[in-house]
């Protein structure tokens, strides 16, 4: 990652602040609400309006995934650190019931996982971690729950 970029990530607040205006996410309405001091947690949130609205009055299903994308990668990165390749491998997504109003997502990376993951770094191995996002409406109904997958290795 290029210097410039780097210098975006150096705190959750200028985490959450520039994820809050890259444009994919202003054009899609979705906000980063919160990004915990020490990269642990995050929490986004996706207000419905008349441009994330599809065909049938609902929350369209490619922003509700554009919501959860980047989130699991960029806090390990920051918990890893430089010493570590971090990429989005795979994802599916599972659209539970329609989504209206205001639909939110929480993101957690605790301290077990990250010795875990170093742990099955540590020979130079590839680890595939794996996550369940709940996508949760204003009721805390859950919307869709998307499946994330993760490609980490530790740099030789």
């Amino acid at each position: 990652m290029n210097r410039k970029i780097r210098q975006w990530f150096a705190s959750a607040g200028a985490l959450r602040g520039m994820l809050s205006t890259f444009a994919p996410y202003l054009g899609a309405g979705i906000k980063v609400t919160n990004v915990a001091e020490d990269f642990s947690a995050a929490t986004v949130e996706l207000r419905q309006h008349w441009y994330n609205t599809n065909y049938v009055g609902t929350h369209f299903g490619g922003s509700l995934y554009s919501m959860v994308d980047p989130h699991y990668m960029l806090l390990l990165m920051r918990r890893l650190g430089k010493g570590y390749i971090v990429w989005d491998k795979s994802a599916s997504i599972d659209f539970i019931r329609p989504g209206k109003g205001t639909v939110r997502a929480h993101f957690e990376l605790t301290d077990e996982r990250v010795e875990e993951i170093r742990r099955m770094t540590a020979g130079g191995d590839k680890h595939l971690p794996e996550w369940d996002i709940d996508i949760l409406d204003e009721s805390g109904e859950l919307v869709a729950r998307v499946h994330k997958v993760l490609y980490v290795r530790k740099k030789r």
